[in-house]
């Protein structure tokens, strides 16, 4: 329906997935912190968008966020060589959550945007 195929819907819908899977990566690292050798993963998300945007600032029609996964084999925190950091982990889960609900909101205002034209009309 191209009521909902705009731009700023797939910006949304793309967005959710894409933090989606960075909370579940972040989870991966916080199972595995006690894990030896274990090397923690990221999400590359602003590489991905900044890919995506022309010189001029706007997002390419084809619009596609794809998610690349970099392994961090730099750091090495621990004598077991893994390099988890629990306490950052759990501030990116949970910054990653509200991210997530901030796009849920962002979201159902634009549902709720149509849904009042349409009771209107």
């Amino acid at each position: 329906m191209a009521l909902f195929d705009t731009t700023a819907f797939r910006i949304l819908e793309q967005g959710i997935s894409v933090m989606w899977q960075k909370q579940q990566i972040i989870a991966q690292n916080i199972s595995n912190e006690d894990t030896p050798e274990y090397n923690c993963k990221y999400l590359d998300f602003y590489g991905i968008l900044k890919d995506k945007l022309r010189g001029n600032g706007s997002i390419k029609k084809e619009l596609n966020l794809a998610q690349r996964v970099r392994i961090d084999r730099v750091t090495l925190d621990q004598e077991d060589r893994n390099n988890v950091d629990h306490d950052t982990q759990m501030a990116e889960y949970n910054k990653t959550a509200y991210q997530i609900d901030a796009l849920i909101n962002q979201m159902n205002g634009n549902f709720t945007r149509i849904r009042s034209a349409i009771v209107t009309k």
